[in-house]
């Protein structure tokens, strides 16, 4: 019998089962994550907010980090410095996180290349340095999410998650690729057994996760306690709760559910920043539920700025639209 449908504790925070929502740069902002929510997911996270940024109250930052509508709110900091992470990890708190999750899995040159993100997997010792501030920082749980290693030739995951353990963290996520894999090739499931053997805090599985199937199987081959689904998601922020639930959790009408999610992105971000926003998400409800859309006219869609047509558009190649199960192309 699956465990996914079980809650999970993350210190003294109860989480009402055991698929998450990853944590994506411009995909989990806040009106992507009440979606997945409101359809039963266990844990929403923030988009990554730079610490130091968030410490000098830049106003993407904020955004990053905002939570209403979420019973359960996690907070994701990135940095490099012990007094940024510290002071970051304590703005979040104060604004209402239940959990300040670390992290050390971003392979993206921007981020590594300021020595954050995975780049901080090759420097254990300066990787301790920022969870022992962060932890020291807040009262509430402090969780790591990081790749196997930097390399094929530095698989150290297990070492740090057993020295973030005994720093206070109390909850690792572990994507199954190095850095230095990106997202080529296929997660590593059995990789993350390692990480099992090492720690006695909950482990959260993630990587190529992109059903029911996928879910189970992950749980089997890693020992995890979790799952975490990031690409998964595209077009279907529904698909966590699902998993959880074991039932269909995609909503009768994709037309509605797409152009309120749109609207919804507009309020948040402004008319013609939401509009940009919003392209990405409805490039993948186009794959993934009107496949079969001419080339123009998805073009006509994506490229129009305004938001009144792209909505009488939407309605007109959405109505009556069956589910499909694969994107054509993965963003």
């Amino acid at each position: 019998m699956t465990i996914l449908g079980e809650a999970l504790y993350v210190g003294d925070v109860r989480l009402r089962n055991r698929v998450f929502l990853a944590p994506m740069s411009g995909v989990s902002d806040l009106p992507f994550r009440r979606l997945a929510w409101a359809a039963g997911a266990g844990m929403v996270i923030s988009e990554m907010v730079a610490s130091a940024e968030l410490c000098l109250r830049h106003h993407e930052s904020l955004k990053r980090m905002q939570g209403e509508g979420l019973a359960t709110h996690v907070v994701q900091i990135a940095g490099r410095e012990a007094r940024w992470m510290g002071e970051a990890a304590r703005i979040a708190e104060a604004e209402g996180a239940h959990i300040i999750d670390i992290n050390m899995g971003c392979p993206a040159k921007k981020v590594t290349g300021g020595y954050s993100g995975s780049a901080l997997m090759r420097d254990l010792d300066h990787a301790i340095t920022l969870v022992e501030a962060t932890v020291r920082a807040v009262s509430v749980p402090v969780t790591l999410k990081m790749r196997l290693g930097w390399d094929e030739n530095s698989i150290n995951a297990p070492k740090l998650a057993r020295r973030a353990e005994d720093a206070g963290v109390r909850m690792v996520t572990v994507h199954g690729r190095t850095r230095c894999q990106f997202y080529e090739g296929r997660a590593d499931w059995d990789a993350i057994r390692a990480v099992r053997e090492a720690v006695r805090i909950p482990l959260v599985a993630n990587g190529d996760v992109l059903s029911a199937g996928d879910a189970e199987a992950i749980l089997v081959r890693s020992g995890a306690d979790a799952v975490m689904i990031g690409r998964g998601c595209y077009g279907q922020p529904w698909l966590a709760g699902e998993i959880a639930r074991g039932t269909p959790a995609k909503p009768d009408d994709i037309r509605d559910y797409v152009i309120a999610h749109y609207e919804t992105m507009l309020s948040h971000y402004g008319s013609s920043t939401g509009t940009r926003h919003a392209r990405k998400h409805l490039g993948w409800y186009l794959d993934r539920h009107a496949g079969d859309l001419a080339a123009e006219e998805r073009a006509a869609i994506m490229t129009e700025a305004d938001s009144a047509i792209v909505i009488k558009r939407l309605e007109r190649v959405l109505s009556g639209r069956p589910q499909t199960t694969e994107l054509k192309k993965v963003a």
